[in-house]
C-alpha cells in the first residue's frame, strides 16, 4: 500500500488545518516544511474489499493464480445477497465493552468527562465512549465480538479503574487487527521557524 504524503497548511488559519498535495505549496520566508507523525484507527473492514462480490475475489486461472473456482447460481440469488448486504450495513453488533465510569452524582457529567480524557490519552488505539442514560453517565472502552477480548482490556485498565466491569452492548464493528489498533501515518507540515 502506498502511501500518500499531503502537506497540512496552517499558516492562513492557525486554529484549522488545510490538507493539500506537497507540490502545489510554496513555502514562505520565516516558514518550514518538517515532518509530524499521526494516529489514526486502523481500518475497521480491509479497504480492497469494499464494494466488491465475493465472487469477484476469488481466485481464478485466467488470472494466473493456482485454483479457479466455477459459480453457478440464478440472478436472483446474487440480488438477495446484494440486498441482504445493503439492508444490514448499518446494523449494530451486539458485543462487549468495558464499563470505567458508571454515576448519577451531580458531578457525574464533569467527571465521565474527565474519565474518557484520562482514558483516550493513556491507552491510545483503544476506543472509548461517553454516553448518558437517565440518570447514569457512562464510559465504556473497546468493541470486542466475544467476552475474552473484553476480559483482557478489563485486566489491563482494572488498576486504573478497580470498580471497572465488563457490559454487553451493541458496539461498532472492531478493527480488522486487534493487535495493531490504529495506523501511524507521515505528513509533513508547514509552520514558522525557532528561533
Amino acid at each position: 500500500m502506498m502511501k500518500k504524503i499531503f502537506l497540512l497548511l496552517s499558516v492562513l488559519f492557525p486554529f484549522s488545518i488545510v490538507a493539500i498535495h506537497a507540490q502545489d505549496v510554496i513555502v514562505p520566508d520565516g516558514y518550514e516544511i518538517v515532518d509530524s507523525v499521526i494516529f489514526r484507527p486502523a481500518a475497521s473492514v480491509d479497504s480492497s474489499l469494499i464494494g466488491k462480490s465475493i465472487f469477484s475475489v476469488m481466485p481464478s486461472g485466467t488470472e494466473g493464480k493456482e485454483a479457479t473456482v466455477h459459480i453457478y447460481q440464478s440472478q436472483s440469488i446474487v440480488d438477495a445477497l446484494n440486498d441482504y448486504a445493503l439492508k444490514n450495513s448499518s446494523k449494530p453488533i451486539s458485543g462487549y465493552r468495558v464499563r470505567i465510569f458508571f454515576d448519577n452524582r451531580q458531578s457525574a457529567r464533569s467527571l465521565s468527562a474527565s474519565v474518557l480524557s484520562s482514558f483516550v490519552s493513556s491507552h491510545p488505539g483503544i476506543a472509548a465512549y461517553r454516553s448518558y442514560s437517565n440518570p447514569y453517565f457512562k464510559v465504556s472502552a473497546g468493541d470486542f465480538r466475544n467476552k475474552s477480548g473484553a476480559l483482557q482490556l478489563l485486566a489491563k485498565v482494572k488498576s486504573e479503574f478497580p470498580k471497572a466491569f465488563i457490559v454487553k452492548e451493541n458496539i461498532k464493528y472492531p478493527v480488522v487487527d486487534s493487535s495493531k489498533p490504529f495506523v501511524t501515518d507521515t505528513l509533513k507540515v508547514v509552520r514558522p521557524v525557532k528561533q
